[in-house]
């Protein structure tokens, strides 16, 4: 069935040009989006299986800045990094690096997954003077309101890790399963948005290079929350929260704002844990306003 792209037309509008660098013995390609002289420029890190198509609905929304948006290692059009376990460690030492290769001192955001990574990449020690947290991963996932979904999912990437390759390899592509979570994560009543959101992880939610660097990923964020990292977090710090995220509940959100020294969180209402393909424009609200303090 054919559906309209909602935020086409707006992306259209802002240039882009794919580029590469090379980052602990593997290449990492990156977007560059916006006008090379911004004022300021910020470093999207995406979240689990998918790669920096998914944040871009949110580019669309924030013309005048200058952002940079890699695929993580393993994911997308960046392969794994060379003999390397594929952990939150390593994930945070690659983004430090990265930045430091490619834009030293810019402004970092990231969502879900990508949450943890820049949480432990800036309580590392990663040079940024402010950082974004959108649908912020603020308690362990298992102890989320689909905990019981959560070990399914746990049973799932292990059977994908544990089964003849080919075969493990299938069951963790199946088109069946994506769907099934794109559906279950879709809060929008919109049928051309919820069309829109399908698509997407139809195209980019099965882009991982192998079995083995996915099960790593997945195994890393289950494992680790952003809470872990606030305390040792110093910088102003925006989180953008959904009111019906099914993997961080807003109330815990509530409290994860206040184990930061300097953070403000924006709640938005009526969208669950994909705040970037449901509600991009009052998270780029909320990121300019954030941005102009």
């Amino acid at each position: 069935m054919s559906f309209t792209d909602p935020y086409a037309e707006r992306l259209a509008a802002i240039p882009v040009e794919r580029r590469e660098v090379e980052i602990d013995g593997a290449t990492t390609a990156y977007w560059v989006y916006g006008d090379a002289n911004a004022e300021m420029t910020i470093v999207f890190v995406h979240g689990f299986r998918g790669d920096h198509h998914g944040l871009e609905p949110v580019v669309a929304y924030l013309e005048g800045y200058r952002i940079i948006a890699p695929d993580l290692p393993g994911f997308g059009e960046s392969p794994p990094l060379p003999g390397k376990q594929h952990s939150v460690e390593t994930y945070a030492a690659w983004l430090e690096s990265f930045i430091a290769s490619i834009e030293p001192g810019a402004i970092v955001l990231g969502h879900s997954f990508g949450s943890i990574i820049v949480a432990a990449a800036v309580a590392g020690g990663l040079n940024s003077p402010r950082v974004i947290l959108v649908n912020p991963i603020g308690a362990p996932a298992l102890e989320g309101p689909r905990g019981i979904l959560t070990r399914l999912a746990v049973l799932y990437y292990w059977a994908g890790a544990r089964l003849p390759r080919k075969l493990g390899e299938s069951l963790l592509r199946n088109r069946v399963v994506v769907r099934v979570m794109s559906v279950s994560m879709a809060k929008t009543r919109d049928a051309q948005l919820r069309r829109f959101i399908h698509d997407q992880h139809d195209r980019y939610f099965s882009g991982f290079f192998d079995r083995d660097v996915l099960h790593d990923a997945f195994i890393a964020s289950v494992s680790h929350d952003v809470s872990e990292f606030a305390a040792r977090i110093n910088q102003p710090v925006l989180l953008i929260a959904a009111d019906r995220d099914d993997i961080t509940p807003i109330a815990v959100e509530r409290k994860l704002r206040r184990l930061f020294s300097d953070a403000e969180l924006v709640e938005i209402e009526g969208v669950g844990h994909l705040i970037h393909y449901e509600t991009p424009a009052p998270a780029a609200d909320g990121i300019r306003r954030f941005l102009s303090r």
